[in-house]
Order: structure tokens, then C-alpha cells, then sequence
């Protein structure tokens, strides 16, 4: 069982280097100066969000941007509260959900849809923050290039505590593997926080049909579909200015209900590299436990278990790195109580995901 489990977690760590390979591919883009031009329709589902709203506004109002160049339309998804603003340099609608489908922020894309006045949207969160050139380094890259959808990259504002901290590491490993599978041509992943495309692409793909049933991945089905039918005219931004900054969790449940809602999409991916990543990272985490467990049952010796707890870690910890250094100047901390508790809450995370039903915003899916 030893050596089968051995052979597990090297084919693991074989991936993890793949992904760090084209992490290292996809080059980071620079602010190139061209004069803006695009015009942008910013869409933001939201459901009870009235303490992140004027956070967000007030980030949006700061960008670098001419502010008659981007619309944003914020959509309530039935929220207890009616949010109201007041007069901003931007054009901006408060809108109510249209439901039809499963899935409230998919409906909630499709009913903004309607008021867009522009070719180019970008989906991003309520609680999220900006950098001041975000649009214009998309602007910029749409300019100088063919393309109709760009995934870009979100970090986290942490506090010290080690439950943020843990969430970063944990985005950071999402999003190394999310550029590093673009790197190598493998795109299959991206954050609908940070997501933009043409409203004739969006149109040209069908929106959401096909998988409004599944309650999440208004981002990630959209571009493995964006994939299948054009991959030539759908591009990752690397860039540093192109960085959404959103909120951690402040609970492990809440938590837990996230990675869950993000778990259950792996099932209904379309390629075959995203599953079998998804397959590899499973399967990984699940030996390490395993090998654990034939520790503490005295099956296996002592240095089994640390030969490949060294070599598990060793690449994680490079992708993780590589990543974190992009998406933030900030030190690594909890690295190594994380690398012991992240099989645990994955493995968790996974096996719920297939029996187990999840609660977000107020909602049972």
C-alpha cells in the first residue's frame, strides 16, 4: 500500500510542477500607456451587502479611469434592505433579480445584460476593491491584443489571524494553478471577481445555458465553454494593476460552505485536464492522510510519511510562493501549520461537496 501511495503523491507533485512551469510562462504585463478608449459595463450581484457597497463605490470612484467611459450596474438579489447611493461621477443602476434559472448570480449576469450599453463587461463581487489603474491596464491589454475574454487575478486583505492567513495561502495555491494552466494552455479556471468579456462573445456562447442548473460557476463554466469553441480569443492577465482585492471569511463554516460551493463545479467541468487535476489534488491530499494514518497504526515507518510530507510541501510551497509574491508584498505566515491542516480540509471539503448541501447568503443549494 506504502509504494502505491508513494507513486500517488509524486504524480501530484509532477503536476504541481507543471503548474509552477507555466505560472512562470505567462508573462506579467506592464502599463503600456495608450490612451483609454473602451468602454466598460461593470456588473455586481449582491445580496445583503449594504456594509460593502460603499466601499466599493468609493474604490470604483478612485480609479484612474475617465469616468464616462465605465457604467456599473449593481444588482440585488432580493436583498432585506434596499441599497441606496448617492450621486456618484459614474453612471450607476440599482436593479432587482430576474430568477429563472438555479443559480441567482448566473440570472442576475443575464438581467444586467439588458441595460448594458457597451461591447466589454466585467463581473466583479461586492465586497471587492480596486487598483487604482484596474481599467485601465484592461483597456490597455484590449487594445494591443485579439481578445474577447480576460481572466485576471484576486487576492485577499488579511489580518494576522491564522483562519485569514490559511485563506490566502489557500487562494494563492487556486490561483498559481489558474495561471499556471494558461501557461501551458490548459486555461480551465478563473474568479468571477475579476472576469471580463464582450456582451457578442457572452451572446455567441449562449450566456449560461447548459449549466443554469448548477447553483455556482457563473465564471468557470462561461470560460471552459469561451475555451472549447474560441481558446485563441481567451487570455489571462497577469498583471499587478489588474489585482481585485476581496474580503476573507471570518468563520471556518462559512468557510467550509465556500470551498464547498467552489468543490461541487469540478464534477460538471467540461475538459478533461480540469477533472483530472481536480482527480490528482484529491487523490494527493488523501494519500498524505492515509500515509499518516498507517503512522499512528504502526504500517509504515515513521520516514515514509516525512519523505513524502518534504516533497508534498516542497512543491506547494514554490507555487505558492511564486503566486503570493504576484498577488501580494506581504510575508507568508502559518506556512507550515496550513500544509498540515490543508488535507484534512480539503479531503473534507471534496467528499462533502458530492453528498453534502451548502449554505450561501441565507440560502440552502
Amino acid at each position: 500500500m506504502t509504494v502505491v501511495l508513494y507513486i500517488i503523491i509524486l504524480f501530484y507533485c509532477l503536476a504541481i510542477i507543471v503548474l509552477i512551469y507555466g505560472f512562470t510562462k505567462v508573462n506579467t504585463i506592464p502599463y503600456t500607456g495608450v490612451k483609454p478608449k473602451t468602454k466598460f459595463s461593470i456588473i455586481v450581484p449582491f445580496r445583503n451587502e449594504a456594509e460593502n457597497l460603499p466601499v466599493l463605490l468609493a474604490s470604483l470612484s478612485e480609479l484612474n479611469y475617465p469616468m464616462e467611459l465605465f457604467e456599473v450596474i449593481l444588482v440585488d438579489d432580493d436583498s432585506e434592505k434596499k441599497f441606496k447611493f448617492q450621486s456618484l461621477k459614474f453612471r450607476i443602476s440599482v436593479i432587482n433579480n430576474i430568477r429563472i434559472s438555479n443559480s441567482p448570480k448566473k440570472d442576475a449576469i443575464v438581467t444586467a445584460m439588458q441595460m448594458v450599453n457597451t461591447n466589454w463587461i466585467i463581473t466583479t463581487d461586492a465586497d471587492c476593491t480596486f487598483n487604482a489603474n484596474w481599467l485601465l491596464i484592461l483597456d490597455n491589454y484590449i487594445q494591443l491584443h485579439d481578445v474577447a475574454m480576460i481572466a485576471g487575478a484576486v487576492t485577499y486583505d488579511c489580518d494576522n489571524s491564522f483562519l485569514h492567513h490559511f485563506q490566502q495561502l489557500d487562494l494563492a495555491s487556486l490561483q498559481g494553478a489558474t495561471i499556471g494552466s494558461f501557461g501551458i494552455n490548459k486555461g480551465f479556471m478563473c474568479n468571477g471577481a475579476n472576469f471580463a468579456y464582450t456582451k457578442s462573445f457572452f451572446q455567441e456562447l449562449n450566456g449560461f445555458e447548459g449549466n443554469d442548473k448548477i447553483a455556482s460557476g457563473d465564471d468557470v463554466f462561461l470560460l471552459q465553454k469561451a475555451i472549447a469553441k474560441s481558446p485563441e480569443d481567451v487570455h489571462y492577465l497577469k498583471s499587478e494593476n489588474n489585482i481585485v482585492i476581496t474580503k476573507p471569511l471570518n468563520d471556518w463554516k462559512s468557510l467550509f460552505h465556500q470551498r464547498v460551493r467552489w468543490a461541487s463545479k469540478t464534477s460538471s467541468y467540461q475538459g478533461t485536464f480540469g477533472k483530472g487535476l481536480g482527480l490528482f489534488v484529491f487523490t494527493g491530499n488523501l494519500s498524505w492522510l492515509l500515509i499518516l494514518g498507517c503512522c499512528f497504526l504502526g504500517l509504515t515507518a515513521f520516514q515514509n510519511f516525512f519523505i513524502l510530507y518534504v516533497l508534498k510541501f516542497s512543491v506547494d510551497t514554490i507555487l505558492i510562493y511564486k503566486t503570493n509574491q504576484f498577488l501580494t508584498k506581504t510575508k507568508i505566515q502559518y506556512l507550515i501549520l496550513s500544509s498540515l491542516l490543508y488535507p484534512f480540509f480539503s479531503v473534507s471539503v471534496a467528499l462533502y461537496s458530492l453528498f453534502g448541501k451548502y449554505e450561501w447568503k441565507g440560502r440552502r443549494f
